[in-house]
């Protein structure tokens, strides 16, 4: 199975609209960091600039047999999307606190892929209230699960 790499704050810290898939431009060994799940996305983000999409702090670590091939772990990286996509992207972004979040990296065949999210940041009252909803259906499905363990 190919290796994932999740933002594990994004879907806790912002209400997600929308998904996008797009392509990153790698460079090097990134490709077989990337493969040995050596990454990171928990604080990257994306922006619009100058009609393409890059994205910034995320960290893929330097291969451990790479030589001078190895690159920046943190250097910002494009992302390959149509221009109507970046013009869309770039619209929504205009709106009050809208922000573009990466959620996962995974390949498609032999290319890396990133999900991409539209999405606004949630507050503190926000984000307890996702927890208590989530808390609240795990001990639901804890209740029906020991439910039909005890009717076998």
């Amino acid at each position: 199975m190919a290796s994932q790499i999740l933002n594990h704050k994004a879907r806790r810290d912002y209400f997600i609209t929308e998904t996008y898939e797009a392509g990153i431009e790698l460079k090097g060994t990134e490709v077989k960091s990337l493969r040995n799940a050596r990454a990171s996305i928990d604080e990257a983000f994306a922006r619009v600039e100058r009609g393409q999409c890059w994205l910034y702090n995320a960290h893929i670590n330097p291969y451990e047999f790479g030589n001078r091939n190895n690159v920046d772990p943190l250097r910002p990286r494009r992302l390959l999307l149509h221009k109507k996509e970046i013009d869309r992207l770039a619209g929504q972004l205009n709106s009050q606190g809208m922000a573009i979040i990466p959620l996962k990296i995974y390949f498609t065949k032999r290319y890396a892929k990133i999900q991409l999210g539209i999405g606004k940041g949630k507050s503190q009252v926000d984000k307890r209230e996702t927890l208590k909803r989530k808390t609240a259906d795990r001990e639901i499905q804890r209740a029906l699960s020991d439910r039909t363990k005890r009717r076998s």
